[in-house]
């Protein structure tokens, strides 16, 4: 018996995915691209329909389009990682570039990983930690270890342990156990004045909202 009511009840669900789907996919077939992203994102997911990176991507394309700022990063995520897509590094760069000039954090971040690797766009590391500040000026954890080692290294910007340790305080704030690290590296290589300069700067940043952070 209950291995019958557990059959109905995965039965059930699985209708109700299939229903959902049905009627997100005639709302995308409308042109609307948030329903065109969350239709992807079905395909994606295989939710009430087999799994598809490539109608995810024909999806996401859509939705890209159309200016919206997640299925271009999606979309530049599929390109990067060749699902559902030959890999692109190019079109990766592309469709991150389009999400990021909109604000999305995470487009930000990876677009400047790229330009720091060389990955589609030649290395440039001044534009890697323009697109770093970006991101992490909107609180993206990844973006503020990598802006800290910027710093630490002089790698597109003068060196600044000070800057360093604001940056690292902050992601280590938000639980990036990477930043954490990173300051006890940090640490023993600056004053007791550096470190208090560091600190205050942190705090002003943070409770700021990081609209003061220089």
């Amino acid at each position: 018996m209950r291995l019958i009511l557990i059959l109905t009840a995965l039965l059930a669900f699985k209708g109700a995915a299939a229903s959902e789907f049905d009627e997100m996919k005639a709302l995308a077939d409308k042109g609307l691209a948030w329903a065109q992203f969350n239709l992807a994102l079905m395909y994606a997911n295989g939710e009430g329909v087999p799994e598809n990176d490539a109608e995810a991507v024909k999806w996401y394309r859509k939705a890209a389009d159309q200016g919206y700022a997640a299925a271009q990063y999606n979309l530049g995520f599929s390109y990067a990682n060749g699902e559902g897509v030959p890999e692109n590094d190019a079109e990766a760069v592309k469709w991150y570039r389009k999400a990021a000039d909109q604000g999305d954090a995470g487009a930000q971040f990876n677009l400047g990983n790229r330009y720091r690797n060389g990955r589609g766009v030649p290395e440039n590391d001044a534009e890697a930690f323009k697109w770093y500040r970006k991101a992490a000026d909107q609180g993206d954890a990844d973006a503020q270890v990598n802006l800290g080692l910027m710093y630490a290294t002089g790698e597109g910007v003068p060196e600044n342990n000070i800057r360093a340790y604001v940056w690292w305080s902050i992601a280590k704030t938000q639980g990036n156990t990477g930043a954490a690290g990173n300051l006890d590296i940090l640490k023993p290589k600056m004053t007791p004045q550096q470190i208090a300069d560091g600190q205050a700067l942190a705090a002003k940043c943070y409770e700021s909202g990081y609209k003061d952070c220089d």
